[in-house]
C-alpha cells in the first residue's frame, strides 16, 4: 500500500514575506490609481486650465522672441517646447505632502496609518507614483494638442525618452523625499496651508516650470540647482528638449541619485523624530 508523504514546504521564508509585501503594496497601488482615476470632471476641467495657461506662454514667448534668432543659446522652437513641457508636467511639483499630513492629524488617521502593518512612507509612495503614471496617461491628450496647436516638437531617438523616463522617475522620487521631510512640519503646527502655499511659490520659481534655468542670471541658477524642485521639471525635460545633451546623461542620473540617497535618509530620520511631537487642533 502505497503511503502519501507529505513534502515540506521548500520556499525560503525570505521570498515567502518578500512575496506577501509585494502583494500587499501591488494592491494599496491599485487603490491609489483607481482613486486618481474617478474623478472625470476635474480631469477634464484641469486639461482645459492647463490648456490656456500653455497657450498664453507659448504667445508670450513668441513676443519675446521676436526680432531674436536665440537668448540664452536657446532658439525659439526649444524654448517652446520646453515651456510647453513644463508647463504640461509643473502640476507634479505642486502636489506636496504637507496639506495630506495636516488633515491625517486633524482627522486622526494618522495613527490608523501607522498600525498598518506596512511601512508607511512606502505606503505614501506607491500612492504618489500611481498617481504620477495616471497623471502621465491624463497628459497624453494635451500633449497631442499642444502638438496640433502650437507645434510641439519630440524627439524620435528610443533612448532620449529613457534618459527622460529614467530622470523623471528619480526626480519625482526626490521631491517625494523633500516633501515627506516639509510636510513633518505639520507635526509642529495647526494649519499647513500656509507652508503649502510657500512651498508651492518656491518649487514654480526654482523648478525651471516658468522659464528654463539657463536664462537665468548665474547665481540664481546656483540657488536653484541647489535645491531639489529642478530635478523633477528642468531636469528631466531638458533632456527630452535637447538643452542637456544625451551625451551627459550619467552624470544627471548620478546628481540625482546622490539627491535620492541623501533625501530618503534624512526623511525618515526628521520623520522619526517629528512623530514624538503631535499637535492635534483642540487639544
Amino acid at each position: 500500500m502505497n503511503e502519501v508523504i507529505a513534502r515540506p514546504r521548500t520556499e525560503v521564508p525570505l521570498i515567502r514575506i518578500i512575496r506577501r509585501a509585494v502583494v500587499a503594496y501591488a494592491a494599496l497601488a491599485s487603490i491609489s490609481l483607481k482613486s486618481a482615476l474617478a474623478y472625470v470632471t476635474a480631469n477634464w476641467l484641469e486639461f482645459g486650465l492647463q490648456f490656456l495657461w500653455m497657450a498664453a506662454f507659448v504667445y508670450f514667448w513668441r513676443a519675446v522672441y521676436a526680432g531674436r534668432p536665440t537668448i540664452a543659446g536657446l532658439e525659439l522652437h526649444q524654448t517652446l517646447d520646453y515651456i510647453i513641457l513644463s508647463t504640461t508636467f509643473m502640476p507634479l511639483v505642486e502636489r506636496f505632502l504637507i496639506v495630506e499630513f495636516g488633515w491625517m492629524l486633524r482627522e486622526g488617521q494618522l495613527a490608523i496609518e501607522l498600525l498598518r502593518p506596512v511601512d508607511f512612507q512606502i505606503n505614501i509612495y506607491l500612492g504618489q507614483l500611481t498617481g504620477l503614471l495616471s497623471s502621465l496617461l491624463q497628459k497624453v491628450p494635451l500633449l497631442l494638442f499642444a502638438w496640433f496647436f502650437f507645434g510641439l516638437r519630440l524627439p524620435s531617438n528610443p533612448l532620449i525618452w529613457l534618459a527622460f523616463a529614467v530622470s523623471l522617475l528619480l526626480g519625482h522620487a526626490i521631491m517625494f523625499c523633500f516633501g515627506w521631510t516639509f510636510a513633518c512640519l505639520a507635526f509642529y503646527t495647526t494649519e499647513t496651508w500656509g507652508l503649502y502655499k510657500l512651498q508651492v511659490g518656491l518649487a514654480r520659481l526654482t523648478s525651471g516650470a516658468m522659464v528654463p534655468l539657463t536664462m537665468m542670471p548665474g547665481w540664481l541658477q546656483t540657488v536653484c540647482q541647489s535645491l531639489p524642485f529642478a530635478q523633477v521639471i528642468f531636469v528631466p525635460i531638458a533632456l527630452l528638449t535637447g538643452i542637456t545633451p544625451l551625451s551627459q546623461t550619467p552624470q544627471v542620473w548620478a546628481v540625482q541619485v546622490l539627491w535620492l540617497i541623501g533625501l530618503l535618509g534624512f526623511s525618515r530620520l526628521i520623520f522619526h523624530l517629528a512623530i514624538r511631537k503631535v499637535t492635534i487642533q483642540g487639544g
